[in-house]
Formats: structure tokens, C-alpha cells, sequence
């Protein structure tokens, strides 16, 4: 369809160089394009679907938004109330969707949403919704505090139909679809906060060393170069849980854990590193002229998106209780 057939290892090494792009915006879109909306089409879909949607995404020639959030149902993805309602050789489309990255541009959803009146786990199916049909209707572009480069649309249905052979694999097995899409994306927010926050460090290392405060270079005060070493040692170890659980669903391990961890370690670090840096740099840490204050704005969103830092905490706590007690 296109693709190299590479393994997940190389989309990490890509959004950690994407990182060096001096915004997160645009490496998020990338990231919602390779790793978010596409996954299950790959894993789950038909061939027809992969040759349809799938090939043109890779080459380029589409944008892909993911469907998921909705106004009352954002980390509590079962609550979603959008229904795709079978008639014939269609799903009727009803609904809305929030907070969608790229959802102002796309040429196709990768839709979530409620197929069935059975248990919230079991009625949800994932469906390929091209963007132009009757009764889609984008409603506006969010203001939004960062990623201001990434347009996030909120998207309504109105008895929209769309062929029923649209969509991704079994009915009923969206949510487990869903969750699995996660763990890529996941991954892949983790790996592209790396290099912002690498850079953030050294930028604040560069600038501290040549602004001079009562006579001496900013960094040269114990408590500044301590701080910024001790900032770097973190990075280190994300890397590392990064990497770990890399290695791991590349092999076909399921990683849930681990990158539940990334994420939460990741969404933490990052306001801390975003925070402490911006204060060395004093009132230029204010303007809008140096990276470290577009960092603090767009890397807030690692703590809401994608899971909530308190999502990634109770998926902790619930494999933890799997282990054997001593």
C-alpha cells in the first residue's frame, strides 16, 4: 500500500526527529496521520479499505483525522454517544465529535461509534468516513492555548450515510480496535517529547551561560546548573521506559503498562521541564520570541491528550493488581 513495511521502532526514530521542528503542532498532525488514525485500518481493515483510504494516506494525498472524543466523552472513551445505525447496506450517522487534530482539512475520519445497544465495550465499531459526505457539517476551528499550527475541529453528524463495508474489521469491535491504536500513539507522543525537551535544556544551558545577573553568568549559580543536570537525567530515563517498551510491541507484547507509564512520565516531565527552564530565562521566558515559551504552551496538551495523566494512573493501578502478592 505503499509503505516501507518497517517496524514501529523507525516511526519512534521519526517523531523523535520531528521533534527538532521548533513546534508541536505539526509533528502531532504527522503523528495523527502514522500512528493515531491508521493503525487498525492496517491491522483490521480490508483490502478494499487499504487501497481506498490506506495507499493515499501513506503516499500523502489524504489527510486522516481520528474521531473519537466527544464533548462529555473525552479519556472516557465508552461514553461516546455518536451512533452508526445499520439500514441496508449503510450505517446512518448521527452525532458529533471534539477536539479533532486535522479535522478542519481532512479528507477522511477514522470514525468511532456506537453500532449496537449492547455493553459500551462491545457496540462500538470503527468505520472509514469520507469527509465530504452529505450531513457532515465542521463547525470550527478551536482556539486553542498551544498547538496553534494544528487546526482542531469540532465535526457534526446529521444522517450522514456511509457504505456498510466501510467499516474497519469485525462490528462490535471497536473499543478493543480503539485501545490498541492507543498504545501506538501513545508511544509516539512520548518519543516526539524527547527532543523538544532536549532542546528546551540546551537552549536554557546557552542562554544562562551568557546572561549575566550581579556580575556572573545565570548558570553559573549551583542551583541553576543542578537543576538543568537533574531535568537531563529525566529525559534519559524516559527514553529508556520509552525504548523498553518499544523493543517489547515490537516483539507482539502487549505493552498497555509501559506505555501507559511513557505517557504519564512523559505529560509530567514535560510541564516540569517547560516550567523550570522558563523561569531561568526570566522575562524573555515570557515573550513569544524564544522556544521555551511556545514549549510550555504546546506541551501542556501531553497531560490531557491521548489519556489524561489520571486515565494513565488507574490503567497503572489495574495491572499492577494483576501481579502476584508477596
Amino acid at each position: 500500500y505503499g509503505g516501507m513495511g518497517l517496524d514501529f521502532s523507525y516511526s519512534i526514530a521519526v517523531a523523535e526527529e520531528l521533534g527538532n521542528i521548533r513546534c508541536g503542532g505539526i509533528p502531532m498532525a504527522i503523528g495523527v496521520q502514522a500512528a493515531m488514525a491508521t493503525p487498525a485500518l492496517t491491522r483490521f481493515g480490508s483490502d478494499e479499505l487499504k487501497e481506498q483510504f490506506l495507499a493515499p494516506t501513506i503516499a500523502g494525498d489524504f489527510v486522516v483525522c481520528l474521531g473519537v472524543s466527544e464533548t462529555e466523552a473525552g479519556s472516557d472513551v465508552a461514553s461516546i454517544k455518536t451512533t452508526a445505525v445499520r439500514k441496508g447496506d449503510e450505517y446512518v450517522i448521527n452525532g458529533g465529535k471534539m477536539w479533532t487534530t486535522s479535522g478542519c482539512q481532512a479528507d477522511w475520519m477514522c470514525l468511532l461509534a456506537n453500532t449496537s445497544e449492547g455493553p459500551p465495550h462491545r457496540n462500538k465499531s470503527l468505520i472509514c468516513l469520507p469527509m465530504n459526505l452529505p450531513g457532515i457539517h465542521v463547525a470550527k476551528k478551536i482556539d486553542k492555548l498551544g498547538m496553534r499550527s494544528s487546526d482542531t475541529a469540532q465535526i457534526f453528524f446529521e444522517d450522514v450515510r456511509v457504505p456498510s463495508k466501510n467499516i474497519i474489521g469485525e462490528e462490535g469491535m471497536g473499543f478493543t480496535y480503539q485501545m490498541l491504536q492507543f498504545q501506538e500513539e501513545r508511544l509516539w507522543g512520548v518519543a516526539s517529547a524527547l527532543t523538544p525537551m532536549e532542546n528546551i535544556i540546551q537552549e536554557t544551558i546557552d542562554y544562562t551561560r551568557q546572561r549575566k545577573v550581579f556580575g556572573q553568568s545565570v548558570l553559573d549559580n549551583q542551583v541553576v546548573h543542578f537543576r538543568l543536570a537533574e531535568l537531563a537525567t529525566e529525559v534519559e530515563l524516559l527514553r529508556s521506559l520509552l525504548y523498553r517498551a518499544v523493543a517489547l510491541f515490537v516483539e507482539g507484547n502487549d505493552v498497555t503498562k509501559f506505555a501507559s507509564m511513557a505517557k504519564l512520565k512523559a505529560g509530567r516531565l514535560a510541564r516540569e521541564v517547560a516550567d523550570s527552564c522558563l523561569q531561568f530565562w526570566g522575562g524573555m521566558g515570557f515573550t513569544n520570541e524564544v522556544l521555551v515559551s511556545r514549549f510550555y504552551r504546546d506541551m501542556r496538551l501531553m497531560s490531557i491528550g491521548g489519556g489524561a495523566d489520571e486515565i494513565m494512573l488507574s490503567i497503572i493501578c489495574k495491572y499492577m493488581e494483576t501481579l502476584p502478592r508477596k
